[in-house]
């Protein structure tokens, strides 16, 4: 057999391994850490929600908080953030749109039962409100990850490098991400989050994040989460409800 041959198998076995019609919906949401997996080919996901927070005595509200994801070709998809309005509620803050984000997002690692691993890039484009989203293009590159333990129990993290390049006070952020979830029945599932945000230069912003998952069938789940700062450069809280759902065999593709 040809290495062509090799290659052309193993990349056959690597994309029926990734996630398919049949499988049921997985989002990058409620938590901060986003899924490991894409959508299946052929497959428009939208995910939605809104937020409720507490910063230095002020209190605001953002939505709808949407992505949309599309699977163009099996382990690969291409995503984009829509705008967010973020008004405030009481005290000082700022409002207005934040920016639109398009990316694509590749699985790397698609092998049941083993770790997986995905690829992102995308690119925050000029177009809400400096206040909210700051200056210029801002380019990201994120790895998510997910290990699945026994009897219902996973952990998964992300690493993600934003870059600023026209905010001359920190022009990168890291941010780090650790998840432990447990699956509480067929339907329902729970979380606890650590997420830390470190400015080049500045001091980091540390949150604990949890809160559950349900779903209203295998296309559609509702969550919730709550979020608390750990430190002052953090939220005081944050709490969100959201809705997602999924759309298959766009491209005529069927559940396999």
């Amino acid at each position: 057999m040809s290495i062509l041959a090799v290659l052309g198998t193993v990349d056959r076995a690597a994309a029926e391994a990734c996630p398919t019609a049949k499988d049921e919906i997985t989002t990058d949401r409620p938590d901060v850490t986003n899924s490991s997996l894409v959508v299946p080919f052929g497959s428009l996901q939208s995910e939605n929600g809104v937020n409720f927070s507490s910063r230095d005595g002020g209190r605001s509200i953002d939505g709808t908080n949407s992505r949309w994801r599309l699977g163009v070709a099996p382990c690969l998809e291409v995503l984009v953030d829509l705008p967010t309005y973020f008004g405030t509620v009481n005290g000082s803050g700022s409002t207005g749109f934040s920016d639109v984000a398009p990316a694509i997002k590749w699985q790397i690692s698609p092998v049941p039962g083993k770790i997986d691993l995905s690829a992102v890039f995308g690119m925050a484009v000029p177009t809400g409100a400096v206040a909210i989203a700051g200056r210029g293009p801002q380019p990201y590159l994120q790895f998510p990850w997910s290990w699945e333990l026994h009897e219902g129990w996973g952990v998964s993290g992300m690493f993600t490098e934003f870059f600023r390049p026209s905010d001359f006070t920190a022009r990168r952020i890291t941010e780090t991400t650790f998840v432990i979830e447990k699956s509480l029945s067929e339907r329902f599932s729970a979380f606890a989050e650590y997420v830390g945000d470190y400015p080049e230069g500045a001091g980091p912003s540390l949150m604990i994040n949890s809160g559950g998952i349900y779903h209203l069938s295998k296309l559609q789940q509702v969550d919730f989460h709550l979020a608390v700062g750990l430190n002052h450069n953090a939220p005081n809280y944050i709490v969100g409800i959201g809705y997602s759902f999924r759309v298959d065999g766009l491209f005529g593709t069927p559940a396999r």
